[in-house]
């Protein structure tokens, strides 16, 4: 028998376990599924927002991995770091396997490095999705949304998402999972502007088609593009390419064409019923969402003791992919800040980590120590190789990383492994929290959200998810 623990849940974790159990070469496999929290899926339960469905339904192909015979789901597991406090080091648990897998992601967002960017009132989008996506170590943590303006800088997906709830009804989200805390602040909401701001031009852009037109399908919201700073993109007046250049990508031209849309709509509060991104009836809409381009963030600015606006500076095409400064400034008033500027991955105590590139030195997924395979440790998804591509993308990341371990099998069979993992676990003080536990969890979220009269809604602390799959033992 091949033991394997995949360290991490989402798309990456499970989407190794399953490459692991469709392969053929070894035909007795078992699969341990560890993660830090108590709840599986990753990503797809705390970072796609709630309002995504379709996105969401994800989960029931990972849970149909989860549930196979051959794979345990071992939540409330953190590895890294010293032994002990819920945690288990990398060395130790090399021992309970014959192999293991970090599919840890990467979990932390990149700085802007301007001053003020730690002012009250400015956070990372990352924290203000886990905050609406209810995940624990965030609980009910306020945001301003005592806010009238709130700008988010970053034009890719996470961009237009936050701005997405932002400007959604409450009543909208009423319908998801979204936590009693969050409905409740976004109720009571004040931002009337949402700024996204790129510093570069809408051709470089990395939001997909689907989100970007999705701002224009709120209710009682309207989108305001500014034709003059469409037009500094040189790849704006020529969809169909630039003299001597590649064509441009199917998705840039269909982002263009929807800009081009917005921005025939003019650039005032109010625009003709039927107009892109017109309020209902012609009429004032309830909140703007206002795209901007070609403004790089230099300075959060600060009013008794608060963020009250961000300065940017104007930039312009250089002529050679990127941008250059022009000498001219413009501030943009905001009480609430939000940066989307990427992801990171971070370092986990006792494997190796290249700080440059976010990411665990590796070769086709075998990780490298000083330079040579580790025997018996492998990664997959964003902290094998950085946080690019779609959830999609995992896959084939992992069947690289499994054909590497697959091809390492012989020799790590021979390794000694522990006959049950977790109860050795237990023996060193963790309190694992199994399927069983998870599915008491999904239980007590069901009832919740019957209590509140809603579909189920997620539990967003640490002590009411551990109490709720306890529930299990009983």
């Amino acid at each position: 028998m091949l033991s394997v623990a995949v360290v991490g849940s989402g798309p990456s974790g499970v989407y190794t376990a399953q490459a692991l159990l469709q392969q053929s070469l070894v035909p007795d496999v078992r699969v341990h599924v560890l993660d830090r929290l108590p709840t599986p899926y990753g990503l797809v339960r705390y970072g796609v927002a709630p309002d995504h469905e379709k996105i969401k339904s994800l989960q029931n192909s990972l849970r149909a991995v989860l549930e196979d015979e051959r794979v345990t789901f071992v939540g409330n597991v953190g590895v890294g770091g010293a032994d002990g406090a819920g945690g288990v080091s990398p060395a130790r648990l090399a021992e309970l396997y014959h192999a293991v897998v970090y599919c840890v992601g990467a979990s932390a967002d990149r700085r802007m490095a301007v001053p003020g960017e730690g002012l009250p009132g400015s956070y990372s989008a990352t924290r203000f999705v886990s905050w609406y996506s209810a995940h624990p170590d965030i609980g009910a943590d306020p945001f301003a949304l005592d806010a009238r303006s709130a700008v988010v800088i970053g034009v890719g997906n996470v961009a237009v998402d936050v701005a997405r709830i932002l400007a959604r009804g409450a009543d909208e989200l009423r319908t998801t999972d979204v936590p009693s805390a969050a409905l409740s602040a976004l109720e009571a909401s004040r931002v009337r502007d949402v700024h996204i701001v790129g510093r570069r031009g809408p051709s470089q852009a990395r939001f997909t088609t689907r989100e970007l037109r999705e701002l224009g399908a709120l209710p009682g919201a309207r989108v305001v593009v500014d034709p003059a700073e469409l037009a500094l993109d040189p790849a704006y007046a020529a969809p169909d390419g630039l003299p001597g250049s590649p064509p441009l990508p199917a998705v840039v031209r269909r982002n263009l064409a929807v800009l081009r849309g917005w921005s025939a709509g003019g650039t005032a509060d109010t625009v003709p019923e039927g107009a892109p991104g017109a309020a209902p009836g012609g009429s004032e809409a309830a909140r703007r969402i206002r795209l901007r381009f070609f403004l790089r963030p230099v300075e959060l600015l600060e009013r008794a003791g608060r963020v009250a606006g961000v300065r940017f500076a104007r930039t312009a095409p250089d002529g050679a992919g990127g941008v250059r400064d022009t000498g001219a400034y413009e501030d943009v008033e905001a009480q609430l800040v939000l940066r989307a500027v990427g992801y990171r991955g971070v370092e986990l105590p006792g494997l190796p980590f290249d700080p440059v590139r976010g990411t665990v030195p590796h070769v086709a997924g075998r990780v490298l120590r000083d330079g040579v395979p580790s025997p018996g440790e492998y990664v997959a998804g964003w902290i094998k190789r950085g946080p690019t591509g779609v959830i999609g993308s995992n896959r084939s990341c992992a069947k690289e990383t499994v054909a590497s371990l697959l091809e390492d099998a012989a020799a790590l069979t021979r390794r000694t492994a522990a006959d049950d993992p977790l109860a050795v676990l237990r023996e060193w003080g963790l309190r694992p929290v199994e399927w069983a536990g998870w599915l008491s969890i999904e239980r007590a979220e069901a009832e919740l959200g019957r209590s509140l009269g809603r579909g189920p809604v997620k539990i967003p602390d640490w002590p009411g998810l551990l109490a709720a799959a306890r529930d299990a033992d009983r």
